[in-house]
């Protein structure tokens, strides 16, 4: 066997619906500006299946960002992503976002015409592990191989194979050498074929990056 199957929300059955794959749940719940990989999965205490309306907020659609998930990357219960629109206009003497409320104030300026934030995609690269109660701010982009420490909130992009922990989230640590990383990533093992990922295992959790070109 080559591992579960990717096209089903509950990997472990049914009967234990404490983790979700995403992109199938995303596909039973369209969202236009939310892409997923497969095998990439949510944790939850409660109910995995609320992930897109819980975890991902603020995400009303007026920035035209998108919040992007890697293919392998496992979510924590609690991990949140705030989107771009939880951002008020900064630009002027106030924040408050008159429109939004209509009643005569959508008149003076449509929500169209405030001010937007200018933060960006939310964008978590391959085999990144968000740990519990983690929150990643707008704009932020996790690189892969990244791991995010519990309650970390991140507010600056995260670079490939490090590990962020505390308020703001700073570097703790990079997982290898600057040569070893550039080497995963041009191996890219998450595009793999999945027996040949499977072949891999003992070297994806136990070996060297060098192992894999056997592999």
């Amino acid at each position: 066997m080559n591992g579960p199957d990717p096209a089903l929300v509950f990997p472990f059955g049914k009967n234990a619906k404490h983790t979700a794959f995403l992109k199938p749940l995303l596909e039973s719940k369209p969202t236009p500006n939310v892409r997923v990989g497969e095998y990439s999965y949510y944790s939850d205490f409660d109910d995995p299946t609320r992930f897109f309306d819980r975890n991902v907020r603020y995400n009303f659609g007026i920035s035209g960002a998108e919040l992007v998930i890697g293919k392998f990357c496992a979510i924590a219960h609690g991990a949140t992503f705030v989107m771009a629109d939880a951002n008020h206009p900064s630009v002027g003497p106030s924040t408050f976002p008159f429109p939004v409320f209509g009643n005569g104030w959508a008149d003076e300026m449509p929500v169209e015409k405030m001010p937007a934030s200018d933060k960006g995609d939310i964008v978590l690269g391959h085999d990144v592990w968000i740990g519990y109660e983690a929150m990643i701010l707008p704009g932020v982009k996790v690189g892969t191989g990244a791991i995010v420490g519990a309650r970390a909130v991140v507010a600056k992009d995260v670079p490939p194979y490090s590990v962020v922990v505390g308020n703001p989230a700073r570097v703790a640590k990079r997982r290898f050498d600057e040569a070893t990383v550039e080497k995963l990533l041009a191996l890219a093992w998450w595009d793999w074929p999945i027996d040949r990922i499977t072949r891999a295992i003992p070297s994806l959790l136990a070996g060297k990056a060098d192992d894999l070109l056997a592999c």
